[in-house]
């Protein structure tokens, strides 16, 4: 068990006051059998005239703020503190008839799974780039898959932090070579959808430990993609680190594509040229386990 705190902090700038809209944050981690919420605080300056809570129909949790009045910066400070389990090692016992692919679903499961089986994207050249991972013999280990192709993200395509908004295509992604983590999720997202598999994309937080260099995206929110076994449920796939199961993972929202779980959005009413730039910064610290202070 990790003893970690999040600190996620948004700053909007503007050259003159402008009237703030409504916006929507989904900071606040998923709580689970794995992830346990000790600590939260949100600070929002100018003060929200109102803000409520709720959970969305994928039950992720989303503060909305409202606001009166004018101001030239917006800024946002969400810290977190939870106790993070980490499954070593995980060897998921999946059912029997879901431990080859290819396998169908139950059911039972299949109505619940449709949207997590939808394509958001042309498949033809993604279901071929998927096939490199499929055993020739027709049969292929169902996890060996997976963690294939998570590690084969890793090594064919080169990490690029982006600032723009939206996603790269999966075709965008294979022609370029290279992509962001969220780039890479969408990537595996539909990868695994044109193999029949259910998938959907998760954003939230990565854990940098000590000086480890082997692991990319922290310093910004991060995204990777779970994939739906029978047996095992929803696994986490991190196709930017190569990493399979909830190692370092800090889950904030989950959802079928990725513009459903937008860290921050909102809106303001001014001079379109008055937006001056968008400044994000996130931290993840290892707090000691007697809780004092951050761990050296």
């Amino acid at each position: 068990m990790a003893l970690l705190t999040v600190r996620h902090v948004t700053t909007y700038r503007y050259s003159e006051p402008v009237k703030l809209g409504e916006h929507r944050m989904m900071f606040r981690p998923r709580a689970s059998h794995d992830l346990k919420l000790l600590k939260t605080s949100l600070s929002i300056v100018p003060n929200p005239a109102r803000l409520r809570w709720l959970h969305d129909v994928f039950d992720n949790s989303i503060a909305i703020a409202e606001f009166d009045g004018y101001t030239s910066e917006l800024r946002f400070e969400s810290n977190v503190t939870i106790e993070h389990f980490e499954t070593p090692l995980p060897n998921y016992p999946l059912e029997e008839y879901a431990n080859n692919y290819p396998f169908s679903y139950s059911k039972e499961d299949l109505p619940n799974l449709c949207r997590a089986l939808a394509h958001h994207y042309l498949r033809e050249n993604v279901r071929h780039w998927a096939s490199q991972f499929l055993d020739p013999s027709g049969i292929t280990g169902t996890m060996n898959l997976l963690s294939s192709m998570t590690l084969g993200i890793r090594k064919q395509f080169q990490y690029t932090r982006r600032s723009q908004k939206g996603v790269q295509s999966p075709d965008e992604t294979i022609q370029s070579g290279r992509g962001s983590c969220r780039d890479f999720a969408v990537l595996m997202m539909e990868a695994t959808r044109s193999l029949g598999l259910a998938a959907r994309f998760v954003s939230g937080y990565i854990f940098v430990p000590g000086n480890d260099t082997s692991v990319t995206g922290g310093g910004a929110t991060h995204a990777w993609m779970q994939a739906y076994l029978p047996g095992a449920g929803w696994i986490d796939f991190d196709p930017t680190n190569s990493i399979v199961g909830n190692r370092n993972l800090i889950r904030v929202a989950v959802a079928w594509s990725p513009e459903h779980v937008l860290p921050l959005w909102g809106t303001f009413t001014g001079p379109s040229n008055s937006f001056l730039g968008m400044d994000v910064t996130v931290s993840v610290t290892e707090e000691s386990s007697d809780r004092n202070g951050p761990k050296p």
